[in-house]
């Protein structure tokens, strides 16, 4: 099992460790409702290093990259970012990721954590000859998170910067003495959520710099208990779970976020064009709110039904403070998508009754 370079670190605050993949995380760091009120109503600070990362340079790095992704990267200006997708023949998504596009670089990050999947991917496209180069950043940069409705305040004392009119996957660059990084705004929480990308020798002088700074406004190491729920609730899809090969990217409601329909021709092009052109999406990404205990959370996987038909799965799944009820992604057959639709869940041989919801559930308080 690996460990995070900030394991000691967490350890000191009294982590509790939780496998993901083959890393060893923090699962929470002695009480998860108080990290979740930290993400919020104050600001969470939390590790997620172990995300996969990306460097393309290179004369060729952009137009290489916008053959073989499914979304249009040539209208983005440096600073700024868009979701994509790469996809098999058949439109099934290989790896879901945010590309920022830096003056010299082609950064990408994967929306989950799948190792180094999405590099494995890309460099078998990589032909003899093409002037672009992959750096598998996974183990070299590390990567933290600042969320919550106060994170701009504490990146404004952090690094005397202003980060509150950054759009979502715009960025800017901070320093902190010798300590050079990139800062994206993204989407990880439903909440206002930045992504601090470092060398990982000085990753942990920014983590300790963080919780200093933090400290007087509330801040709260958060960890993977409360980042989930707060996902979930925000409804925001992630690679591996929600967001893998058995999924089209029409199916997870992706248009006009994760790919192109006018860019031209990449793996999978023609699939989602057709689903466009015919509608024909089989089955549709939903919230599903389950009438049961908060000890009756689905795995992923769970069956779902409609009388003794069964019509989808589930994905991700959590007891939501929320909602006060388990919630669940699900993937039903279009014709069981519509809000309030009843299904029913298998859940360890039993079945609960459960009603569809839109996304995302913070939508409905």
């Amino acid at each position: 099992m690996k460990t995070l370079p900030l394991h000691k670190q967490h350890q000191a605050l009294g982590a509790t460790f939780q496998s993901c993949g083959e890393w060893e995380v923090p699962f929470h760091y002695g009480n998860p409702l108080l990290e979740y009120e930290a993400i919020h109503q104050r600001t969470g600070l939390a590790d997620l290093s172990l995300r996969g990362k990306i460097l393309v340079t290179g004369d060729d790095r952009v137009t290489w990259l916008q053959n073989i992704i499914s979304n249009d990267i040539l209208p983005l200006k440096p600073g700024q970012g868009r979701y994509s997708a790469m996809m098999n023949h058949k439109g099934k998504i290989l790896s879901y990721f945010r590309v920022f596009l830096q003056p010299d670089t082609l950064i990408i990050e994967d929306v989950g954590e799948v190792g180094d999947q999405t590099y494995q991917t890309l460099r078998k496209f990589l032909l003899y000859g093409t002037k672009a180069k992959l750096h598998n950043a996974l183990d070299s940069w590390g990567l933290l998170l600042v969320t919550g409705p106060k994170g701009p305040d504490v990146l404004k004392q952090a690094f005397d910067m202003e980060v509150g009119p950054l759009q979502v996957l715009d960025t800017l660059t901070f320093t902190l003495g010798k300590i050079q990084g990139f800062m994206a705004r993204t989407e990880e929480t439903g909440e206002q959520d930045y992504e601090l990308f470092v060398p990982i020798e000085v990753l942990p002088a920014l983590w300790s710099h963080l919780l200093k700074t933090g400290q007087q406004g509330g801040l709260q190491p958060v960890g993977r208990e409360a980042l989930e729920t707060s996902r979930i609730e925000g409804g925001l899809a992630r690679l591996g779970p929600d967001l893998n090969e058995k999924i089209v990217p029409p199916e997870a409601n992706l248009e006009g976020i994760g790919f192109s329909l006018s860019k031209g021709c990449y793996p999978g092009q023609e699939v989602v064009a057709r689903m466009d052109t015919y509608g024909s999406v089989k089955r549709r990404m939903v919230g599903l709110i389950i009438e049961a205990e908060d000890q009756h959370v689905p795995e992923a996987g769970a069956k779902l039904f409609s009388g003794t038909r069964e019509v989808g799965w589930v994905t991700s799944s959590i007891y939501s403070p929320l909602v006060k009820k388990p919630i669940a992604f699900g993937f039903p057959l279009r014709d069981f998508t519509q809000p309030h639709t009843k299904l029913d869940i298998e859940i360890q041989g039993h079945r609960f009754p459960a009603s569809v919801s839109t996304l995302p559930f913070t939508a409905h308080q």
